[in-house]
């Protein structure tokens, strides 16, 4: 069982594990339950009067050591799916967040990042969220898990209790680089950012 982590809390991945060198982050969110009645939230999620589903996408920003995104080849979700050096890659695009365990899965060899990369930030968006009027408040029981991909160990795992209505992204955590050592941040952020590429601007 992975630690348990609060927002802002901040471990050790790599001190004292001389033998983790990949790991498999994992991303899972769930719709919130749809109401059997029609209404607002039963319309919006597919009961009643049957709305769109709710396509969460998750992604990750490759940053260098000021914090800078270098190009938007260091921008990996489902239309750029492994970095460069092949350190990063993602597993594809899940359309609904139906199910339990992971929803969306970011393998990351960290042995293999490149020595210009000293920052991963983890992102989940809501696909076209103003064109259907969507936002984190109809997802419940959003998480980032970190799992050792040697030993299937589950490393840190870090809910994101926090109500996020009105927000459409989240940066639920990140990974980056302290001396030789990588370490994880539950970073836990909501904002107001439509796409992908909305966020990666705020790195350029």
């Amino acid at each position: 069982m992975g630690i348990n982590l609060v927002k802002g809390q901040k471990i050790d991945l790599t001190k004292g594990r001389s033998s983790l060198s990949s790991v498999m982050v994992g991303l899972g969110w769930d719709p919130v339950e749809k109401k059997k009645s029609g209404g607002f939230l039963g319309g919006l999620l597919g009961g009643g009067g049957g709305g769109a589903a709710i396509d969460c996408d998750a992604s990750v920003l490759l940053l260098d050591e000021k914090g800078k995104l270098v190009s938007k080849q260091h921008v990996i979700y489902f239309g750029n799916k492994t970095s460069q050096d092949g350190s990063v890659v993602h597993s594809g695009d899940n359309l609904t967040g139906d199910g339990d365990g992971d929803d969306e899965v970011i393998n990351v060899n960290l042995s293999a990042i490149s020595p210009s990369v000293h920052r991963l930030v983890f992102v989940v968006n809501i696909y076209q969220a103003k064109q259907r009027k969507q936002d984190f408040g109809l997802i419940q029981n959003a998480f980032i898990r970190l799992v050792d991909n040697g030993t299937k160990e589950e490393l840190v795992h870090y809910n994101l209790s926090e109500s996020y209505a009105g927000k459409t992204s989240l940066i639920p955590g990140e990974l980056y680089r302290n001396g030789s050592d990588w370490k994880f941040s539950a970073v836990g952020e909501g904002t107001l950012d439509l796409d992908i590429g909305s966020i990666a601007n705020k790195y350029l």
